[in-house]
């Protein structure tokens, strides 16, 4: 895959987990890689710290993605410290409460719909128009194969991520004149740590319901993201890559 000479990336939520995987990869595809997480969250440094010691260029940048002024200055300062942000990954999340759907009200949802599309139209809305200008972006969201097997207790989040997969489309089609991609990757169950904090039974259960036989990890979506992200992926959009073994297979 050719190198990002020059290239900005922006991955929302990469102080750790799927995040900070995905920064790792794009680093080292050659984009200098904005790390954010929330403000004085010490992860974000090391992640990028990490990635400077490997030989890439990274830089930690603290930012609420949900607030409109705070997604404004992380933009300004992504910008003054590398340039203009060519590719935006949408991978932040808040906390996934469980509860049945009797119990959840309007303001879940909300709190959902606050890191799946409202962080996206505010990032949006920073990034685009300097997109729109060079025609060039590329924009990759992620969500999660919830959105096509919800389980018991997730509505909130079920519904959410459907909403960030409708708006996904909708920008695709709008922004291909402009150069400009987007595209989704929903990953599968992925443990960041191997099997941490899983119940035996569930992760036998799972594995049971996957045609490859294994867990996915973590670089198994960077690998993903890094292609989408890529100078070869400019007549892919609208699309969305389901990274889960091929466990959707059973449905």
């Amino acid at each position: 895959m050719p190198v990002a000479h020059g290239r900005v990336a922006l991955v929302t939520g990469s102080s750790r987990g799927l995040g900070a995987a995905i920064a790792r990869r794009l680093a080292q595809d050659g984009f200098a890689v904005a790390v954010n997480g929330q403000r004085g969250d010490g992860q974000a440094g090391e992640v990028a710290r990490t990635i400077r010691d490997g030989g890439g260029s990274a830089e930690a940048f603290g930012a609420d993605i949900t607030d409109q002024r705070q997604v404004a200055g992380l933009v300004a300062a992504i910008t003054s410290r590398f340039g203009p942000v060519d590719v935006l990954v949408l991978n932040a999340t808040g906390p996934q409460p469980e509860a049945p759907v009797t119990d959840v009200d309007w303001t879940d949802h909300l709190a959902q719909l606050d890191f799946f599309v409202k962080s996206p139209v505010l990032l949006g809305g920073a990034v685009l128009p300097g997109m729109v200008a060079r025609h060039y972006g590329r924009i990759v969201h992620i969500d999660s194969e919830v959105a096509d097997r919800p389980p018991p207790g997730r509505s909130a989040y079920a519904t959410a991520k459907s909403a960030q997969i409708g708006l996904a489309r909708a920008w695709a089609r709008e922004l291909a004149p402009s150069g400009i991609t987007v595209n989704t990757v929903a990953p599968g169950f992925v443990p960041v740590e191997r099997h941490a904090g899983v119940p035996a039974g569930i992760v036998d259960a799972y594995l049971a319901s996957v045609p490859a036989g294994r867990m996915g990890t973590p670089s198994d979506i960077a690998c993903a993201v890094s292609f989408l992200a890529s100078e070869d992926a400019g007549f892919i959009t609208g699309q969305r890559i389901v990274v889960d073994g091929g466990r959707n297979l059973g449905n």
